[in-house]
């Protein structure tokens, strides 16, 4: 039985699609996970204090692990050990060796800065916390400071496991990851209160890293310690992962600064931007995670090995699906957006107002899904390419622009009745308090949308017209999605007089019948259409993901 169930972790996967679909399973598998966890949340300590504490924690500690973390990230990484492997396994080993020992000691001398650190730091990103509340964010702070320790060596396993397309093992990690913060929900907090929920993170990263070595042990390539460094190729990657890091430090730093001034406003601010950004976050890890990642060692080797027609292709048939499937998220999101909180998050100590609160938010962030998505796509088709400098620059102006647009568009809503009238009402919220809120979200899309759509005209530049074959795409899905909206919200309205809405059953099976009819009117349209991606996921759901033949990295996946 255990034979068994490593021989199946250690399954190759090829293929652009079936690799897609398999990651994007158990992204949806470890997106339920995270409902469930942030609805234990929501039911145990509602949008407040408590909740504000624990997600204020995150913050450095993400910092550490987007920055640091991100040296060993597959982006970084893939390309190099493919490049070793091809040249002989000891090579291979020689490099993860090598860097796995610079990494531990990168890892833990920054960490332990920012352990000491920690007193002077909090007050400083968090001016809004009362003081009485300083001293139990600084322990958990340092508490979680073992998370990016932890996920930062499971991403060097990752990279491993990557490289030799082992991608079931990686899409099980997140999976286990949110399946040890709910242990820590349910098991650790009647004892240790919101404690137990960090120690829950802790346990969670520790079997996101556990669950990849079967796969690395198999393949002969458990990193192990040496003081002898290959400078040279460590200085060559750090160098090459340095823009991408600054990239990556930019919109966390970007959300940083969204969370400082959310902590300046009423109680449970911080919550509500959380709850809500993790919620967009489900199609944003389905979609736009899931093909980036299949199509990443794919570009990777097409373009080193000087097959651009490829390359371009292989990013046209990952832009046209992420597209078929963002827009109809997006739209659905913002139709569906009271449904969707009320059911996930709605009940417990998370009420009325607050629901109402993180779907005006939700909203507000599912304007931008489709170009969060196309970003991670291109950004990693920059990487393979080898150019990580026009990523870094176009992510400096849409955080900067974010920044801008959450000072000035808060100071407008705080200044002006017509903007503030104008938001509410659109998003339905005029009637409660706290809205200053909404511009948070606001600003991170208006970011995301220039950052997207910069990195689209750039990469149209500088690849040659890649986009051309997309705009057929874009208007059979942008016509279907419209029609799909139109009737999901006319059928809200006609459920509402048939369910009980004030009941956990009523919404959901109001929301529910209203997006089955609002898809089922679009799958519709998209046949009438002809739709080529349509028909292109059809014929890849008839394969068995886990039964397609294995196929070796020299082997054109396109």
């Amino acid at each position: 039985m255990v034979k068994k169930i490593l021989q199946f972790l250690e399954k190759e996967v090829g293929g652009l699609h079936q690799a897609a679909y398999l990651l994007a399973f158990f992204a949806l598998l470890s997106q339920i996970l995270g409902l469930v966890r942030d609805r234990l949340l929501a039911h145990t300590f509602g949008a407040g204090e408590t909740l504000d504490l624990y997600y204020a924690a995150f913050r450095i500690p993400d910092f550490i692990f987007v920055t640091v973390g991100s040296l060993v990230s597959l982006s970084v990484l893939v390309p190099f050990l493919i490049e070793r492997r091809e040249k002989g396994k000891e090579q291979e080993k020689d490099l993860i060796n090598g860097f796995f020992s610079f990494f531990c000691f990168l890892i833990f001398f920054v960490s332990s800065i920012a352990f000491f650190l920690m007193p002077y730091l909090i007050p400083f990103v968090f001016p809004g916390f009362p003081k009485e509340h300083i001293s139990e964010l600084i322990f958990l702070s340092r508490l979680l400071l073992f998370s990016p320790i932890i996920l930062g060596f499971s991403n060097l396993f990752g990279s491993i496991a990557q490289a030799h397309h082992r991608f079931f093992v990686y899409a099980i990690a997140p999976v286990l990851y949110n399946f040890g913060i709910v242990v820590g929900i349910i098991f650790f907090t009647p004892f240790y209160g919101v404690t137990g929920v960090v120690l829950g993170v802790v346990l969670g990263a520790i079997f996101h890293a556990l669950i990849q070595l079967p796969v690395i042990i198999s393949q002969g390539l458990i990193p192990q310690f040496s003081f002898s460094f290959d400078f040279s190729s460590i200085k060559k990657i750090v160098l090459l992962s340095l823009p991408r890091t600054f990239t990556l430090a930019i919109s966390n730093l970007s959300i940083l600064f969204l969370l400082a001034l959310a902590s300046l406003e009423r109680e449970g601010s911080i919550s509500i931007f959380n709850f809500s950004f993790n919620l967009q976050s489900v199609p944003l890890s389905i979609i736009g995670v899931s093909y980036s990642l299949a199509a990443f060692p794919t570009l990777a080797r097409l373009f080193s090995n000087g097959e651009q027609k490829q390359f371009l292709e292989h990013i046209r048939e990952s832009a046209r699906h992420i597209i078929f499937w963002s827009i109809p998220f997006t739209i659905l999101f913002i139709v569906l957006r009271a449904q969707i909180v009320r059911v996930i998050l709605g009940s417990g100590q998370f009420d009325w107002f607050d629901t109402r609160l993180t779907a005006a938010a939700l909203a507000l962030f599912a304007i931008s899904c489709v170009f969060q998505s196309l970003t991670l796509l291109l950004v990693r088709g920059y990487y393979s390419a080898g150019k990580t400098l026009k990523p870094l620059l176009i992510s400096l102006l849409g955080g900067g622009l974010t920044v801008f647009s959450a000072f000035f568009l808060i100071d407008v809503f705080k200044t002006s009745p017509v903007f503030q009238f104008f938001i509410e009402s659109l998003l339905r919220v005029e009637d409660i308090s706290g809205t200053e809120i909404l511009i948070l979200p606001l600003a991170y899309s208006i970011g995301s949308i220039f950052t997207g759509l910069a990195l689209w005209i750039s990469f149209e530049r500088d690849f040659n017209r890649f986009s051309q074959p997309l705009f057929t795409t874009f208007f059979h899905i942008f016509s279907a999605s419209v029609l799909m909206g139109f009737y999901s919200y006319l059928s809200l309205n006609i459920f509402s007089g048939i369910f009980d809405i004030q009941t956990f059953t009523g919404i959901f099976m109001q929301g529910l019948l209203s997006g089955i009819i609002g898809i089922t009117i679009g799958i519709f349209v998209l046949q009438l259409l002809e739709n080529n991606e349509l028909k292109e996921i059809t014929k890849a759901l008839k394969q068995k993901i886990w039964k397609v033949k294995a196929i070796s990295p020299d082997t054109d996946l396109v």
